[in-house]
C-alpha cells in the first residue's frame, strides 16, 4: 500500500484541489457534489469519453482523462498528481481496477484506504462486524453443512451479480461458480434497508462518537433481477426444472424511511461499527453502507458493509428525508466534498485522505 508519507508530501504540492472518480455508479452524484462546493472535477473514462453527462449538464465533470482499461488508471497517476487530483472511491472503481492495485496507487484518496484489508476479505469483515456487537446471519463453514436456506455470495462489490440462494448442497454445487470465493450466510427471511451512514473524523457536533461524528444520509432498498418478478411464474422448485434459476442483480434502487422507533438501534450499531474501526486499523473515514434485514421481531442483522459511497445513494441527490432534517440539499456526493472543504480549511487534509 501507498504510504502516508508518500501521499502527504504530493498533498503538499498541490495548489488545488480537483475532484475524480471513474465514470459509472455514483459519478453524476460525486461530479455535482463537488461543484456544488466548489471543485473542479475530473472524469477518468474508459474506453472514449462518454456522452451521457450532455443530458445532465449540472454534473458533467470539467475534463476527462481516457484510459484503454481499468488497470492503465496507476500508470496515469503522475498526469493525475499534476492535475491536484484526490480520487473519490466507489463499488466500480475498487472492483474493476482491483483492490490491491487501488491501495498501490500513488494519488491521494478520500478515505482510509486500510479499510480494504477488511472489506475485501469476507472472514476480516465478519471479524469485524460480529466484534462490534452487530447481529449477523449464521456462518456456514461448508456445502455440505446447508441444512436450511442459505444465501452465496462472492467475494467483491459485483452488485449482485452471481449470488443465489441454495437449500442443500445438490442445489449449491448446481449454481456455484468454480474457482470463485465465496461467503455462505443463513439466508434470513425480512426486509432488506441498505443503510447510508457518513463518519467524519473532523467535525465536532451532531451525533457525537469518541472521535468525531456520524450523520445518517438515507436509506434504499434494491430491485433485483430477475428474484423481484420470478414470484410471478411460481415456486422456484418447479422453475429449476425448467432451467430457471433466480439472479440478484442490481437494476435499480427505491427510498425507504423506516419506522422512527428504528432509528436509535440503526444508529446505535453504526455507532459500534464505526468505534471498532477506529481500533482496528484507524478508522472508516466518509460514506458507508449497512446491508441489513430487519425481522418481524424489529432486529436488526447486518449481512455486509459497503465501506465507501453506494450506489443507493444517488436518490438523494437534492437530499434525503434525514440529510433534510440536518442540512436541507445534502447528498452524500456533496457531503464528501464538503469534508475535503473543511479538511483543507483546518490543515487537516491527511486527516481524511490516504
Amino acid at each position: 500500500m501507498v504510504s502516508r508519507s508518500r501521499i502527504a508530501s504530493i498533498l503538499d504540492d498541490y495548489e488545488d484541489i480537483t475532484i475524480a472518480t471513474v465514470c459509472s455508479h455514483s459519478s453524476l452524484q460525486i461530479f455535482h457534489g463537488a461543484r456544488e462546493e466548489g471543485f473542479r472535477t475530473l472524469g477518468i473514462a474508459v474506453g472514449k469519453q462518454p456522452k451521457f453527462y450532455d443530458a445532465f449538464p449540472l454534473a458533467r465533470p470539467d475534463e476527462f482523462l481516457v484510459v484503454d482499461a481499468y488497470k492503465d488508471i496507476p500508470e496515469r497517476a503522475a498526469e493525475l498528481v499534476g492535475k491536484n487530483v484526490i480520487t473519490v472511491p466507489h463499488g466500480s472503481f475498487v472492483e474493476y481496477l482491483g483492490a490491491d492495485r487501488f491501495a498501490r496507487m500513488e494519488v491521494p484518496t478520500f478515505g482510509n484506504r486500510e479499510v480494504l484489508k477488511w472489506e475485501t476479505d469476507r472472514e476480516k469483515q465478519r471479524e469485524w462486524l460480529t466484534s462490534a456487537g452487530v447481529d449477523m446471519p449464521r456462518k456456514v463453514e461448508r456445502p455440505q453443512d446447508i441444512d436450511r436456506p442459505v444465501f452465496v455470495k462472492y467475494y467483491g462489490a459485483k452488485g449482485g451479480r452471481g449470488a443465489f440462494i441454495a437449500k442443500n448442497e445438490e442445489e449449491f454445487k448446481a449454481s456455484v461458480k468454480p474457482g470463485m470465493k465465496y461467503a455462505i450466510q443463513e439466508y434470513i427471511i425480512g426486509t432488506r434497508y441498505y443503510m447510508h451512514y457518513f463518519y467524519s473524523p473532523i467535525v465536532e457536533r451532531g451525533y457525537r462518537l469518541s472521535k468525531g461524528s456520524l450523520e445518517m444520509l438515507g436509506i434504499d432498498r434494491r430491485d433485483e433481477a430477475n428474484i423481484d418478478e420470478m414470484y410471478k411464474l411460481g415456486a422456484q422448485e418447479r422453475l429449476r426444472e425448467l432451467d430457471i434459476y433466480p439472479t440478484f442483480v442490481v437494476t435499480g434502487n427505491m427510498p425507504v424511511v423506516l419506522r422512527e422507533s428504528l432509528l436509535p438501534p440503526a444508529l446505535e450499531m453504526a455507532e459500534r461499527v464505526v468505534e471498532r474501526s477506529l481500533d482496528l486499523f484507524g478508522g472508516m473515514i466518509g460514506p458507508f453502507c449497512l446491508e441489513t434485514i430487519v425481522q418481524d421481531n424489529l432486529k436488526f442483522k447486518v449481512f455486509e458493509i459497503s465501506t465507501r459511497i453506494v450506489a443507493g445513494t444517488n436518490l438523494f441527490v437534492g437530499g434525503s428525508p434525514y440529510s433534510e432534517l440536518a442540512e436541507p440539499g445534502m447528498s452524500t456526493g456533496r457531503r464528501i466534498a464538503r469534508e475535503l472543504k473543511l479538511a483543507r480549511k483546518a490543515g487537516r487534509l491527511m486527516d481524511v485522505v490516504s
